[in-house]
């Protein structure tokens, strides 16, 4: 079954400096939603994300994000030193919710979505549509695990890992902040 194409309304951007970035991060990631793509082998894939975090660490503005070990995304972001985050508008949340809940093991998301891939950089792509996007830089990984949770955090295991499909976290830098004009 295909998925209907999202209307064609490419963007152009601007590189806007961190400090004029005047949006919410809890809605940003956690209602907005984002996209998470890398590309490997000349091949771009992407995966909608809900959760992750923008913030300050080892004295760089930084990107958390959490890809579950079975996601083949994972492979595209592990494969490359860069991928980006883009933000899309709502219009979008139907092709959002495709990308989050199909694999590009399976099909092609991108031509099922018709969104429109560019570069940042030499094998960074985002994409033309969205209104945000974060150039990120991996900084770190490393696999989450039962031992490292607190107390107060001892019930999300089996809540969130029963299947044993557990996150990576990343670490990266933001390189730079494009947005929509």
């Amino acid at each position: 079954m295909k998925y209907h194409k999202a209307m064609s309304n490419t963007n152009t951007f601007t590189s806007i400096d961190i400090e004029t970035l005047n949006e919410n991060p809890f809605k940003l990631i956690g209602k907005d939603w984002m996209l998470i793509t890398a590309e490997k082998d000349g091949r771009t894939n992407m995966m909608t994300a809900s959760w992750g975090g923008l913030g300050v660490l080892w004295n760089k503005n930084v990107a958390t994000i959490y890809i579950r070990k079975s996601r083949f995304t994972k492979e595209f972001v592990d494969d490359g030193d860069t991928f980006t985050l883009c933000v899309m508008d709502e219009k979008y949340r139907k092709e959002l919710g495709y990308c989050g809940s199909k694999s590009g093991r399976d099909e092609d998301k991108i031509k099922a979505t018709g969104f429109t891939v560019e570069h940042a950089d030499k094998n960074c792509p985002y994409f033309a549509e969205a209104r945000l996007v974060f150039v990120c830089k991996k900084l770190y990984a490393q696999e989450m695990n039962a031992d490292s949770f607190t107390n107060a955090g001892k019930d999300l295991p089996a809540k969130f890992y029963a299947d044993n499909d557990w996150h990576v976290l990343y670490v990266a830098e933001i390189e730079k902040i494009l947005k929509a004009n």
